[in-house]
């Protein structure tokens, strides 16, 4: 079978998915439906007993990436092991599997690069130009888009997609692939039924969404959860979730709503539990505010241990203004927060919890007092010393604190 030239036939299929008004990222198998009519007008039936579509089935395949996907880089997205895909420049694309980097095959040019960062956008109603270099978006297939172009960066557009791969999406599914011990999912679970207040921490990919969204999925299900992100990350299987995300200033310079907005709003909603996906700047102030209320809730932050967690908390509410002190701040995080989670990325590539520590509400020389429930000892997460706050409540809930971590 003699196969007409790309170019032609990508025009054609894209002529005949726009005549229909088929939405190429909504709709794939309409695109597929009209690659194979296309390919049926070209050389005959392409389908049923005796087709040629079986010769040319990788061909359907480029044509699908060409109109309803990602072009050269579809071939990454279709891959289930791919965990993120970002170049620095077009003829660069590297991709992480399993934690782990790798230089791809894949080699783009600039108006590729061009064509699907627009192409990426285009569901998301956000945009990057000369007055908008940054940008975050989410994909329809949930994964994290962000885009720097020139002259913020040097020559290129750096481009990182972080796909939507969800290893886990509860607490045994973690203990499952290594993440967590029986023994601290147990404890985890009993923590987040008593409505303690946790933070997860770690560096970049060290699975922190992962780990939070696997804590949410174990509030009970007759509670009310609102999250706030910059960008929807957090995935939960529940009935009442409220998911809020911020957006970015309009082309009239109007419109923006921060992270700050997002949590007073999510105030408003009758949450039992409020959760930012992750706190950087002020918003850490908002949270803790609310936190000290009374209301239960989580987050995660960037961090090389649980201790500098702490630190880090006690530190980005005072971005919010000078009026916020360290005589303030330091006091509230030892009352609002309960347990800091901290998991990070081994040289082998996988994630694992290193230590969950327990914040006892008390400050010596103005350092918020912190003990090991959890810590690593020879590479493994074993049960330490410490105990957490607030026993009552896990009593309120039927649930046994010495039973669950036993006697130590």
């Amino acid at each position: 079978m003699t196969l007409p030239a790309d170019d032609h036939v990508v025009a054609r299929v894209r002529a005949l998915v726009r005549d229909r008004g088929t939405d190429p990222l909504a709709d794939p198998r309409g695109v597929r439906a009209a690659i194979l009519d296309v390919l049926d007008d070209l050389d005959g039936p392409v389908a049923g007993e005796g087709s040629a579509y079986a010769d040319v089935s990788a061909w359907a395949d480029e044509l699908q990436a060409a109109v309803g996907g990602y072009g050269p880089l579809q071939r990454l997205f279709d891959d289930p092991d791919v965990e993120e895909v970002w170049w620095n420049e077009p003829s660069r694309v590297f991709c992480a599997r399993r934690g782990r980097s790798e230089l791809t095959t894949v080699v783009l040019d600039e108006v590729e690069v061009r064509q699907v960062v627009e192409r990426m956008l285009r569901s998301s109603g956000r945009r990057v130009d000369v007055s908008q270099p940054f940008v975050d978006a989410l994909l329809p297939d949930g994964s994290r888009l962000h885009v720097v172009i020139p002259d913020v960066t040097r020559r290129h557009w750096a481009v990182n997609v972080r796909r939507h791969v969800l290893p886990a999406t509860r607490l045994d599914d973690l203990v499952a692939i290594g993440t967590l011990t029986t023994a601290a999912a147990r404890f985890l679970e009993a923590s987040v039924v008593a409505g303690l207040n946790i933070v997860v921490a770690g560096g970049t990919q060290a699975g922190k969404t992962t780990l939070l969204s696997c804590l949410l999925n174990a509030v009970p299900a007759n509670e009310r959860v609102v999250t706030c992100e910059e960008v929807f990350e957090v995935r939960l299987d529940r009935p009442d979730w409220v998911a809020m995300q911020t957006r970015q200033v309009g082309l009239e310079g109007t419109g923006e709503i921060t992270l700050r907005r997002l949590v007073v709003e999510a105030l408003r909603m009758r949450p039992h539990r409020l959760v930012v996906g992750e706190v950087r700047q002020a918003e850490a102030l908002d949270l803790l505010v609310a936190l000290n209320s009374g209301m239960p809730g989580m987050t995660s932050v960037h961090a090389n241990s649980a201790r500098d967690a702490v630190t880090k908390l006690c530190v980005l509410p005072m971005l919010a203004g000078e009026n916020v002190t360290a005589s303030y701040i330091v006091p509230t995080v030892a009352s609002a927060v309960d347990l800091v989670v901290h998991a990070s990325t081994g040289p082998d590539g996988r994630r694992r919890v290193r230590e969950i520590v327990a914040l006892s509400g008390r400050i010596e020389d103005g350092v918020v007092e912190t003990t090991d429930v959890f810590t690593t000892r020879g590479g493994d997460l074993v049960r330490a010393q410490g105990f957490p706050p607030h026993r009552e409540r896990y009593e309120a809930h039927g649930i046994d604190l010495r039973d669950v971590l036993g006697a130590a």
